[in-house]
C-alpha cells in the first residue's frame, strides 16, 4: 500500500545538510506558497491564532504556514459552514499555506467521555456534551473539507508514561487506522482545487523498538512528508530526544519530518539539530498571554517588579517588531493592569521571536556553522532575566 496522490513538480527539496549534525535545510512547495524549513508553524486551533490579528500573521510575524485543528473545527463552525465557505482558506482569509492535525490528541484527551475501539473513537463534544465518532475514513473526509494544504492521519496518542503493553496495543490500533486512512485518501479527492498531502504519524512512545517499527511502517507508504507524534507528552526531555533520532534515523532523508507539538525554543533547536524540519506549538501565544516572552538573551517574567522602569527594548537585538514601539517598562504596566493589550503583544512578540529563531537557523545550517550558534543559543535561552 502506498500514498497515490502526489504533487505535481514535487513537494519537498532538501537544500542542504549541515556538516556538523543532521540539521536539514529545505523548501515545501505547496499551491498556496513555498515553506522554507526548518519553520515553526503557529498554532490556529479553531481557525484564529489567538489574540493575533490576521495582517500581524502575515506582515509582522511572516508566518509561511499556520494550523488549524480537525476536532475543533470539526465542532465549531462545523463542515456546513467550512464547505460553504470554500474550505478553510477561504473561511478565514489566510491565503498560506494551513496544516490540520487529525484531532487524534484531542479526542484521546477526553479521558472520561470517549470510547475506543478497534473502528473509531467515540466521544462527546466537550462544548454541550453531544455523541459524536470519528472513524480513520470520517476523518479524512473531514479533513478534505476543512482543505488544508497538509493532512495528518488519524492515529491514537498514548501517554508519555505508558507501559510497554499499552504502547504496543495503541501501536497496532495506529497502524491498522493509518492503512483505512490511505486507502480513503486514495479514494477521494481534494474539494476545493489544489492538492492536499497526507502525512502518516510515527507513534510508539518511549520504545526504541516501536518507535522504529512504526517508522520503517510508515515509510513503507511513500508519502509526501511523515509527523512524529507522542511526544512532548509527560515523558523525560533525554527520551524525547533519543526517540527524534531513533526514528530519524530511519525516515527518508528526501521527505520533511515534523515534530508534533513540541516545544521550547531549545526544544526546537535540539530538534533541528537532529533533524527535524516542521514545529508547532502553542507556548508562544500561550505563554505570551500570561506575560512569559522569549527573546534572544533569555526568558522575561514581565510581571516583575524588576520591569516597573525599564525603559529599554523587549529584545535589544531585534527579535520582534514589538521592539520597535513597546518597552519592558510599558508592557509590565499592560500585564499588571490586567489590559487586553498586553496578551495580544506578547503573543505577537513570541510568535515572531519562534519565528526569528528558525530562520537563523536556516541561515546557520546554509552556513556550515549550525551547531556553533545554536550551542550559544541554548545557553542564553536557558536564562531567566
Amino acid at each position: 500500500m502506498t500514498i497515490t496522490d502526489k504533487r505535481v513538480g514535487g513537494f519537498f527539496t532538501l537544500q542542504h545538510s549541515d556538516t556538523n549534525s543532521a540539521a536539514r535545510a529545505g523548501r515545501i512547495e505547496t499551491d498556496h506558497g513555498t515553506i522554507e524549513t526548518p519553520i515553526f508553524m503557529p498554532v490556529g486551533t479553531v481557525g484564529s491564532v489567538k489574540a493575533v490579528h490576521l495582517r500581524e500573521i502575515k506582515d509582522d510575524i511572516n508566518a509561511q504556514i499556520i494550523l488549524g485543528n480537525t476536532y475543533h473545527l470539526y465542532l465549531r463552525p462545523g463542515l456546513e459552514v467550512l464547505e460553504a465557505a470554500g474550505g478553510l482558506h477561504k473561511f478565514n482569509g489566510f491565503d498560506r499555506p494551513m496544516l490540520t492535525d487529525s484531532g487524534g490528541f484531542q479526542v484521546f484527551s477526553l479521558t472520561g467521555i470517549r470510547k475506543l475501539t478497534e473502528d473509531g473513537c467515540e466521544f462527546r463534544s466537550h462544548i454541550d456534551g453531544s455523541k459524536h465518532f470519528f472513524s480513520p475514513e470520517r476523518v479524512m473526509d473531514i479533513e478534505r473539507t476543512i482543505g488544508a494544504d497538509i493532512m495528518m492521519a488519524f492515529d491514537e496518542c498514548p501517554p508519555g508514561t505508558a507501559n510497554y503493553a499499552y504502547a504496543r496495543k495503541s501501536l497496532t490500533l495506529t497502524h491498522n487506522w493509518l492503512k483505512r486512512c490511505v486507502t480513503q485518501f486514495n479514494s477521494t479527492q481534494p474539494k476545493y482545487g489544489y492538492h492536499q498531502a497526507l502525512f502518516p504519524i510515527v507513534q510508539g512512545c518511549i520504545y526504541k523498538d516501536l518507535r522504529q517499527e512504526s517508522a520503517h511502517f510508515v515509510t513503507d507508504l511513500d508519502a509526501e512528508g511523515y509527523a512524529i507524534g507522542g511526544l512532548a507528552v509527560g515523558e523525560p526531555t533525554d527520551m524525547m530526544y533519543e526517540m527524534i533520532e531513533v526514528v530519524n534515523d530511519i525516515l527518508p532523508q528526501a521527505k520533511p519530518r515534523y515534530l508534533m507539538g513540541v516545544g521550547t525554543p531549545i526544544n526546537i533547536l535540539e530538534g533541528i539539530e537532529r533533524g527535524v524540519d516542521m514545529f508547532d506549538c502553542v507556548m508562544p501565544t500561550r505563554n505570551g498571554r500570561n506575560a512569559m516572552l522569549f527573546t534572544s538573551e533569555g526568558i522575561i517574567n514581565m510581571r516583575n517588579a524588576k520591569w516597573a522602569k525599564d525603559f529599554s527594548p523587549v529584545d535589544p537585538n531585534g527579535t520582534s517588531f514589538v521592539d520597535l514601539a513597546y518597552t519592558k517598562a510599558y508592557l509590565h504596566h499592560l500585564y499588571k493592569a490586567k489590559e487586553l493589550l498586553a496578551m495580544q503583544i506578547g503573543s505577537i512578540h513570541n510568535l515572531a521571536f519562534y519565528l526569528w529563531l528558525v530562520r537563523e537557523a536556516r541561515k546557520h545550517i546554509l552556513a556550515n556553522d549550525f551547531s556553533t550558534w545554536k550551542k550559544m543559543m541554548v545557553e542564553k535561552l536557558s536564562c531567566r532575566l
